[in-house]
């Protein structure tokens, strides 16, 4: 089906979402996720034929994102039935104002419409991806790379057949069979077909659709994270929560890229950081990439001018010795993409500091920042994340999926 038909049909069932209860909703998506669980098979078929493919083409933590097992599976399912708990975002009252001619007028939350979804090689985007905008009441346009092609459309089929199953139109959640830049384009110009179109996936893509686009885009997802260990920090907090921010995932945005490091400590806590990320560790060791300054106390790879404002999503982290929270937050402002930043510090005044003038969607205070994730703020998933400060900001979940209007109830008042 060509993009446009697609885009036709999402438009024609926008008008029936509207009208779903939250009983509805909540029906289909446990209908989506006992689809998924029952197709289990299938989906990890299709992607062992998607890593078969991506092999020596993509790098190996991206293949870590790209692969599914029955945990993955499993999780996504879970993902699903976490919504299930969560009240529908629609037909909420926000404001009401009664004015001195009688009629009455309500702020009222409304669903977006069609909401696009441009991502690469997670297929776990779109479970997550399609049970938010069911439950808030829009229509799902998918659109994946090509090496999570077949992963992804056999959990719509999945879904959708879950939801025709249930008594539900298949047509809440549709993929495109084109994977190509032109596909993309054809989403990002779609005016007045698409309300929303969300980019996840790497820093070139999402400029690529904040450019180019036509349509309303949300920016998303780019994480050059940073936590700064502070001369009052807890030694052993931090590096827990440097080893945990850097390697449990390096492949995703929440993961640490920068670690700054007050000079008054650096000479004390270099050579653990160093110890623990690369001596200790057999399997995938950090490369450190040093400053000047860092480079004097620990061996490690100089740090290009570059480094400091790169994404590695990689066993690579970018380490600089700093003159204090001032200094960090500083540098910061300058080099961070406004997605996670934390500090490390027993201090409370100073963790103060850094709280108020570091100005990312999410800062953290003795914390990784890792957390920064939808179903770890309570929101069951999430769409992606928020590097801007309008419509959204921070891990969009189901609120972040609608908008308003006015209502207003007269009985016969003219201007």
């Amino acid at each position: 089906m060509s993009t446009q038909s697609l885009l036709r049909r999402a438009c024609a069932e926008k008008v029936n979402m509207v009208l779903l209860s939250e009983a509805e909703k909540n029906c289909g998506l446990n209908a989506m996720a006992n689809a998924i669980l029952d197709h289990e098979s299938d989906i990890l078929q299709a992607n062992r034929e998607d890593m078969e493919s991506a092999k020596g083409k993509i790098s190996p933590v991206m293949l870590d994102r790209l692969e599914l097992s029955p945990q993955r599976i499993h999780a996504m399912a879970d993902g699903i039935r976490a919504l299930i708990s969560l009240p529908d975002p629609t037909g909420k009252v926000l404001d009401t104002v009664k004015r001195p001619n009688g009629i009455v007028i309500e702020k009222t939350s409304v669903s977006m419409g069609v909401v696009a979804i441009i991502y690469e090689s997670r297929p776990n985007v779109t479970a997550d991806a399609a049970a938010l905008c069911f439950k808030s009441g829009n229509v799902c346009v998918l659109r994946t790379g090509k090496e999570a092609y077949r992963s992804a459309h056999a959990i719509v089929r999945a879904m959708q057949e879950g939801l025709q199953n249930a008594g539900f139109s298949p047509n809440a959640v549709q993929i495109l069979e084109d994977t190509t830049h032109e596909g993309a384009k054809e989403l990002m110009t779609a005016v007045g077909m698409v309300d929303l179109l969300i980019p996840r996936g790497s820093a070139r893509l999402i400029q690529a659709c904040v450019k180019d686009s036509l349509v309303p885009c949300i920016e998303t997802g780019t994480g050059i994270c940073h936590i700064y260990v502070d001369k009052d920090a807890d030694v052993e907090k931090a590096l827990n929560i440097i080893e945990n921010a850097k390697t449990s995932r390096p492949s995703v945005c929440n993961a640490e890229e920068v670690c700054l490091v007050d000079s008054a400590i650096a000479k004390e806590f270099l050579p653990l950081l160093r110890e623990r990320l690369v001596e200790k560790r057999e399997k995938n060791p950090v490369e450190l990439r040093l400053d000047a300054e860092a480079g004097k106390i620990i061996a490690g790879t100089p740090a290009t001018d570059t480094d400091f404002d790169t994404e590695f999503l990689d066993y690579i982290l970018a380490v600089k010795v700093v003159d204090g929270v001032k200094e960090a937050v500083n540098h910061i402002a300058l080099h961070s993409t406004h997605h996670s930043d934390g500090i490390v510090t027993e201090n409370a005044k100073t963790a103060e500091v850094f709280l108020r003038m570091v100005d990312s969607a999410a800062v953290y205070h003795n914390a990784s920042t890792r957390f920064t994730d939808g179903g770890e703020f309570g929101l069951g998933c999430e769409m992606g994340i928020s590097t801007q400060k309008l419509h959204a900001r921070g891990p969009m979940g189901l609120m972040e999926l609608t908008t308003y209007k006015y209502i207003i109830r007269g009985d016969g008042q003219i201007r």
